[in-house]
């Protein structure tokens, strides 16, 4: 009896944990299929009566503009990810191979920057975007999302601290300069933890809404695509549900194609 108690707490958490997760999608998956009125007469555990009504998504769509709203999407999320990896790579070759003075300064003012709410940063922050003429353009963004990641320095510093330093040496001896080192050795090998950067990084930017919404107006992103139908008297929350359904679904679906990589970098940096 006492064996099987360790075993029934274990599924009966798992149970639970299951249902605070799958209670909320299927909330707004029946709000997805149901139209104006059934949505105001029904529960929200209510199923619908029409399990084939597609009528939201495809107002969703049209109406929300969320192809344009995908494009840009990635278009931003694309470049960042890239100046994240090169930004972050080199940065971390250097404070790990390279003895300086400052070397410990600079990564106590790392620490620090991980320290600061974001929040009280954005009046000075909006300054220099206006004051560079970036002001409701993509590449505002752009700047903001390569900027702003010290995590995954940290990350690239812990997998960098587990190549051994005679890859480098024996390099050297072959004639190699640093940037030879770095490009066709250390980035490759660091492989593991560009992945778990990526994903990471491109959830947080894929779901991003306060920058967008503040940096650029005049185009959409599929994170600023649902606020179109949030208006001044009320809001159309059948549709918006239907479009949220579709923002969810890439993030799915990479996540499921994804999940090994996430799983393996986030072990290997914790232990190394």
């Amino acid at each position: 009896m006492k064996r099987a108690l360790p075993g029934v707490g274990k599924y009966t958490s798992l149970i639970i944990a299951t249902l605070f997760v799958l209670v909320p999608l299927s909330v707004l998956l029946f709000a997805s299929l149901k139209d104006k009125q059934e949505y105001a007469t029904t529960g929200p555990l209510t199923p619908p009566s029409n399990w084939f009504n597609l009528d939201n998504f495809a107002t969703a769509f049209e109406q929300g503009d969320m192809l344009s709203g995908f494009v840009n999407t990635t278009i931003v999320l694309v470049i960042s990810l890239a100046g994240t990896i090169l930004i972050g790579t080199m940065a971390a070759y250097a404070v790990d191979r390279f003895n300086f003075r400052g070397r410990t300064l600079i990564m106590g003012l790392f620490l620090i920057a991980t320290l600061i709410p974001s929040v009280t940063s954005q009046v000075a922050t909006f300054q220099i975007i206006s004051g560079l003429g970036l002001y409701n353009t993509k590449a505002a963004l752009v700047l903001l999302f390569m900027g702003t990641d010290i995590i995954a320095i940290y990350i690239f510093i812990q997998f960098m601290q587990s190549i051994p330093v005679s890859l480098d040496e024996a390099a050297m001896l072959d004639g190699a300069n640093r940037w030879t080192i770095y490009w066709r050795i250390i980035l490759p090998l660091l492989k593991p933890a560009i992945a778990t950067v990526v994903i990471i990084k491109g959830i947080a930017i894929y779901n991003e809404f306060y920058l967008p919404f503040l940096y650029l107006q005049s185009e959409s992103l599929i994170s600023t695509s649902l606020f179109r139908f949030k208006g001044p008297f009320g809001a159309q929350w059948e549709i918006i549900a239907a479009a949220t359904i579709l923002v969810i679904i890439p993030t799915v679906i990479a996540f499921l194609f994804l999940q090994k990589w996430i799983y393996k970098g986030l072990v290997a940096g914790a232990v190394k």
